[in-house]
């Protein structure tokens, strides 16, 4: 085993993504929690893509596309990562043993449904899921996968498929390292940056992303006919995208409410301790949303697309209404 698989700290985290990049940094010394990592890297959004489809059903996102939350740390840190793809399983892998030989700590982009460690009820077909990979015993790969508490194995065989799994979002074996970490300091104006930078993602001029998507996700919901499986399927695809993959709508709210948390010091703006409260009672309103839209996919109250609707419109005024009021806090 490498020094650095000896010295790397496992971390369990709320999403895969920032919590692999807050554990990256850390162990390169950089003071970064998940949630200054999230929104460091401006990484709350929305949209909705369907042209993009999980499982035959449109994409619908509550965060940056994958490697946003990584690429969006890049510039308010000085850091410089390396991405690298592959054309065949082999030189991934090879590649891979070659840099934990090296000792470095490698992230990975991986298949949920590869993952052998993965409970069954956990492991279906989503291509976006980050890991670390800190070292190497044998026939297995040692995991840090921050959505478990504790680190993992990973037999070769199995890791390898995961990392090169067919379908949307397909990692073609991406692998990713830090080449620089020469800022340790996180600075005001970095912080105050990347909040105007999510703002602006927020309510951009697109129909597909932001408050304007999730409308535009409310008018499609809105045109389902009521009671129909096909509707039925299409809202469990909402709760799907919001609760089981990744952490959600809801909860990227309440990451990103922390991070404000930690913003109003870090960036000399006490007012935000506020917004984050605010942002707090959003992300519960899209549990509600969650919690009705469930009890009608198990049967347990009519398909109702229209309430659906309403309460997607409900959460599209109060986020607009919060981030127009945030932006105005951070000028």
């Amino acid at each position: 085993m490498n020094t650095h698989a000896a010295t790397f700290q496992h971390a369990h985290a709320a999403h895969c993504e920032s919590g692999v990049i807050s554990n990256l940094l850390r162990h390169h010394g950089v003071p970064v929690s998940e949630s200054l990592a999230f929104g460091l890297s401006a990484g709350l959004a929305f949209a909705y893509l369907p042209f993009i489809k999980i499982n035959g059903l449109p994409l619908i996102a509550y965060r940056t596309l994958p490697r946003g939350i990584i690429k969006g740390l890049l510039a308010p840190l000085a850091t410089r990562f390396r991405f690298e793809t592959f054309r065949s399983p082999q030189a991934g892998q090879t590649r891979l043993d070659t840099l934990l030989a090296e000792g470095h700590i490698v992230g990975l982009q991986t298949s949920v449904y590869w993952l052998p460690y993965m409970p069954p009820d956990m492991r279906f077909h989503f291509n976006a899921h980050n890991l670390l990979v800190y070292g190497k015993e044998g026939d297995e790969y040692l995991i840090s996968d921050p959505v478990f508490e504790h680190p993992q194995r990973c037999a070769s065989a199995d890791l390898l498929r995961a990392r090169f799994a067919k379908g949307a979002l397909a990692p073609k074996g991406l692998l990713y390292f830090p080449t620089t970490v020469p800022q340790k300091k996180i600075t005001p104006e970095a912080v105050r940056a990347a909040i105007r930078k999510n703002c602006r993602a927020m309510l951009p001029p697109v129909p597909i992303a932001g408050v304007r998507g999730m409308r535009w996700l409310a008018k499609h919901v809105d045109k389902l006919p009521a009671g129909e499986k096909r509707s039925a399927d299409f809202i469990g695809q909402i709760v799907r995208m919001q609760e089981e993959i990744g952490t959600g709508g809801a909860g990227f709210r309440f990451i990103y409410a922390a991070f404000l948390q930690e913003a109003a010091q870090l960036a000399e703006r006490p007012v935000l301790a506020q917004f984050s409260e605010r942002l707090t009672a959003i992300g519960d309103g899209w549990r509600v949303m969650a919690l009705k839209a469930a009890r009608m996919i198990k049967g347990r109250e009519p398909v109702n697309p229209a309430a659906i609707a309403a309460l997607i419109r409900q959460q599209a005024d109060q986020e607009e209404a919060f981030f127009k009021d945030l932006q105005a806090a951070v000028k």
